[in-house]
């Protein structure tokens, strides 16, 4: 009987380093782009690589780093600029750790949240930073959490006790209607997030503390809720301004629907500031293109996202970091905003 054949031996990193005649730590060198290799050496090492078809075994490098090699991030959309800064920042922290970010995008796919997470379940990756866009977690998602690291960044979900980066929205919220107030507006409409959202909910809170805070009942002051998206700002904007009397300023829990209502304003031929003050929440860039320029709250989104995946390394090398990070937010001043 014929015996069967040797097996096939994967090729391992020091036979790389032996046909390609340099030592095991130039290899690694070039493998990682972790260290100066002469241009000749790395072609070298290249060839080597190709000829051998040598591929790094992941499961050693892990144990070896004993850290991770992928991990998700899930986000609603990429449209909005702040939702983009925040998956920067997480992707800077994780090129710093040679780690694959692997973005999940539920909408873009045409996918709901909870057949995305099903994928990210099948792509072993070692933990996820959550960015959500509805105020809860699907059950998938949360089967994650139950088998690995999942950080929540810019929301907190109610009943889910997972760590999580986010920014003082309540401070940042108030300190936009005290500076609304301090101009001497008392005839002011809200335009408010989605009200499941816990970012919404705490901008409102912080925009009735401030009308409280002046002898201003905050039942009084309408509040049209949009949902962060432009159009809704266009849509509530015109539902407030036909009211009687007409508000004098409008406080918008974030840019986009900031814009929106800048949008009715220019078309219903009323001029900003004067007849109309508008405030922002998020400092996108185009904040500072618009006319007039849009007064805003600046949150840190890349230093969130930056934070988020660190706090995620943390976790996956059982490092022990804080439940919740709290960064901080500043007023930026432009002019939109008029003494009334």
């Amino acid at each position: 009987m014929k015996q069967p054949g040797p097996k096939h031996k994967r090729p391992t990193i020091k036979d790389v380093a032996e046909h390609a005649r340099v030592s095991v730590s130039t290899v690694s060198y070039v493998l990682n782009d972790s260290g100066p290799v002469a241009p000749e050496r790395r072609n070298r090492v290249l060839d080597a690589v190709r000829v051998l078809e040598y591929s790094p075994n992941e499961s050693a490098r892990n144990l070896k780093r004993r850290g991770a090699s992928r991990i998700g991030m899930v986000v609603p959309e990429l449209t909005n600029q702040f939702f983009a800064m925040v998956t920067e920042g997480v992707q800077r922290a994780a090129s710093a750790r040679d780690v694959l970010v692997v973005l999940v995008i539920p909408d873009a796919a045409a996918r709901s949240e909870e057949e995305q997470a099903k994928l990210l379940r099948s792509q072993r990756i070692d933990g996820v930073v959550y960015l959500s866009g509805t105020g809860s977690m699907p059950a998938a998602s949360y089967e994650l959490a139950r088998s690995g690291p999942v950080v929540l960044v810019d929301e907190q979900i109610p009943g889910i006790d997972l760590p999580a980066v986010v920014c003082d929205s309540r401070k940042g919220a108030r300190e936009a209607a005290m500076h609304v107030l301090d101009h001497g507006h008392r005839q002011i409409a809200v335009i408010g997030g989605p009200p499941a959202l816990w970012t919404a909910q705490q901008r409102l809170a912080g925009y009735r503390e401030a009308f409280a805070g002046v002898g201003l009942d905050p039942d009084a002051v309408p509040v049209y809720h949009g949902d962060y998206q432009q159009d809704s700002g266009y849509e509530a904007a015109k539902a407030a301004l036909i009211a009687n009397p007409r508000p004098s300023a409008l406080i918008c829990a974030n840019d986009l629907m900031a814009v929106g209502a800048m949008e009715y304003c220019r078309e219903a031929g009323l001029q900003m500031p004067d007849e109309v003050s508008i405030v922002g929440f998020d400092d996108l860039a185009l904040s500072r293109l618009l006319t007039p320029r849009l007064t805003s709250v600046r949150q840190p989104a890349h230093d969130m996202g930056f934070r988020a995946a660190n706090v995620l390394f943390d976790l996956i090398e059982n490092d022990e970091p804080e439940q919740l990070s709290i960064l901080p937010t500043t007023l930026q001043i432009r002019s939109s905003v008029s003494q009334h």
